[in-house]
């Protein structure tokens, strides 16, 4: 799976991203056998090569697949506390609804090319009329969707006033798909593997994933020379062997590689402790590349020979982290099968990361958003 695509870094290296400093080491290292994780600190990306990418990215098909849901929006203002309990009344003043869960990624994904398709489960109910309505609004192929007549669609409200988000209640059944529904899921997947260009693995640990979907789709895509990514879900024991990323947070990545999760290190260069998890979590998955996400601190990008590169933040402001891995898992896979490097993929999922924090709800990120974060960088 685009394995062409991996820097060669130990022995043979272009020292044109590193200061003095770093050229010494990396070098050094590189004498030694490069045996340890070695700073590169990307240069940051152009506008111009940016508009590059996603002028390519515009003709591609991407497939997301994974646990979809329907996420509600109950809007109101509070104006007194509750004479039953001591909590606050909202006075409901509008209600919005947004595909949530892998249907986030598939969204997000749309901004930026004419052809998004999803796999997974809804139930034969308003929720799952309503999530598939709400797909095919924004030209988003559905025909891959399973339906269950008696499995529930996942519905998440989120209550707000004064643009804080007071409760969410989750409504839903976390149950593992029957042989003959991941069957059909497979089937579903193969009919649409020659027309895409990569898939992406959404989980929400909620049973549409399983060790064995996600193998079998995994050897069909590699065979058909895909590239593959990965969003896990840590309490949710899957193999994500051999695909091109895989995109954990931090909390995740610590539980994944069977470590205590420990305070962040500023500057994360310096912590020890996440870059032993990457170093765990590449040999257990044998994945081309690992991608961190690490919130105020950016994203840290594990690849082959022991490298590693920090992406530093690029939010001016958090309002709501709903949705970011979504967007972060998005614009990474759709940024390297346009021809961007995985650093550069990870430098722009890190700025969409940044703008969608920005707004209030499961939001998504534009071009026009994407490239004008990219300028701001650029003048500041």
């Amino acid at each position: 799976m685009h394995h062409s695509r991996q820097n060669s870094v130990s022995h043979n290296l272009d020292t044109s991203d590193f200061d003095t400093h770093d050229s010494q080491e990396v070098q050094r290292l590189a004498a030694s056998g490069g045996n340890s994780f070695c700073r590169r600190e990307p240069r940051s990306m152009t506008p111009a090569r940016v508009q590059e990418i996603l002028s390519s990215a515009a003709s591609k098909r991407v497939l997301v697949i994974g646990d979809l849901m329907l996420d509600e929006f109950v809007w109101g203002k509070v104006g007194r506390i509750s004479p039953e309990a001591p909590v606050p009344v909202v006075e409901v003043t509008g209600e919005s609804f947004y595909p949530g869960g892998a249907a986030n990624v598939a969204r997000n994904l749309r901004e930026f090319l004419g052809r998004v398709s999803v796999i997974g489960l809804i139930g034969v109910d308003r929720g799952g009329r309503q999530l598939r309505r709400l797909l095919e609004e924004q030209a988003i192929d559905t025909a891959g969707i399973v339906e269950d007549d008696e499995l529930p669609t996942i519905i998440k409200t989120r209550i707000i006033a004064r643009q804080q988000q007071l409760v969410r209640v989750d409504r839903e059944q976390v149950r593992a798909l029957s042989r003959s529904q991941t069957t059909r899921a497979i089937d579903n997947v193969r009919s649409q593997l020659d027309n895409v260009d990569a898939l992406i693995f959404e989980d929400y640990g909620k049973g549409f994933l399983s060790s064995d979907l996600v193998h079998e789709v995994s050897v069909l895509a590699a065979s058909a020379g895909k590239i593959v990514t990965s969003d896990p879900n840590p309490h949710h024991a899957i193999d994500w062997q051999n695909l091109t990323a895989v995109k954990p947070n931090r909390a995740e990545a610590f539980l994944a590689a069977g470590m205590p999760l420990s305070d962040p290190v500023d500057p994360p260069s310096d912590d020890e402790p996440l870059l032993q998890a990457g170093r765990t979590l590449r040999e257990k998955w044998a994945t081309q590349y690992l991608l961190i996400t690490l919130g105020e601190q950016g994203m840290m990008l594990f690849e082959g020979n022991d490298v590693w590169h920090h992406i530093p933040t690029r939010a001016r402001q958090v309002f709501d982290v709903s949705g970011a891995g979504d967007t972060a898992i998005a614009l990474f896979t759709l940024a390297f099968c346009s021809g961007a490097t995985a650093r550069e993929a990870a430098e722009i999922a890190n700025h969409g990361s940044a703008v969608v924090v920005g707004k209030l709800g499961t939001a998504t990120v534009t071009p026009e958003e994407l490239l004008a974060s990219f300028d701001d960088h650029a003048a500041a």
